[in-house]
């Protein structure tokens, strides 16, 4: 399955809330989409429908495909500690999450870009790998040739960009540093792990 591409508000409706971030599309048309998307009266979800669509609203929430986000839950489960918070901890963890949150980047998507397009630095490194999972302590750079882009100027500069506890940034070098690995608590996502780490014991 290639990673998808396609209207990001139609995901959102979908799940019912919006995933990728404000969206004036959502809030005009929040309910599911399709032929019968506002018809009141919809089916019941099976609890394995529920689970499922937990799953999917967390892989379209972090752009994440089915056998990395399967590996993911693996390697949760390997590691002590809480299986789907060590899963959440993990998918925000991933370089191309970080750019986002620091707020180089104003979308998940667009973070993603800029990694694979050699515009950031780990450690001081070029590192082009969305995936990439960071330690804590490590610094995370705009390279000195992308400093004057646009998009992360303007990112950068957005007032409304929520700051992270466990991120810290200079917004004048354009430098960044992981703290700490995230707590739940400082994971804004209302993704309930608790289903993702039911739908895999099955």
């Amino acid at each position: 399955m290639a990673r998808y591409t396609g209207p990001k508000s139609r995901i959102a409706r979908k799940f019912g809330e919006p995933i990728f971030g404000p969206d004036k599309a959502f809030t005009k048309k929040n309910y599911p989409p399709g032929q019968h998307g506002n018809q009141k009266r919809r089916g019941k979800q099976s609890e394995y429908g529920i689970q499922l669509m937990e799953k999917q609203k967390a892989k379209f929430t972090y752009g994440i495909l089915e056998k990395q986000f399967s590996n993911l839950f693996k390697e949760a489960l390997r590691r002590k500690g809480v299986t789907g918070e060590n899963l959440l901890q993990m998918c925000e963890m991933r370089l191309d999450n970080v750019v986002y949150r620091l707020g180089i980047a104003p979308t998940r998507r667009a973070a993603r870009q800029l990694v694979t397009h050699k515009h950031i630095n780990v450690n001081g490194k070029n590192c082009n790998i969305p995936s990439y999972a960071l330690s804590v302590g490590d610094e995370i750079s705009v390279r000195e040739k992308s400093t004057s882009l646009l998009v992360i100027s303007n990112s950068i500069s957005n007032e409304d960009h929520v700051k992270m506890d466990w991120l810290e940034f200079n917004s004048q070098n354009k430098v960044g540093k992981l703290l700490s690995a995230p707590e739940r608590i400082q994971i804004p996502e209302n993704i309930k792990e608790q289903l993702i780490v039911e739908l895999y014991s099955k």
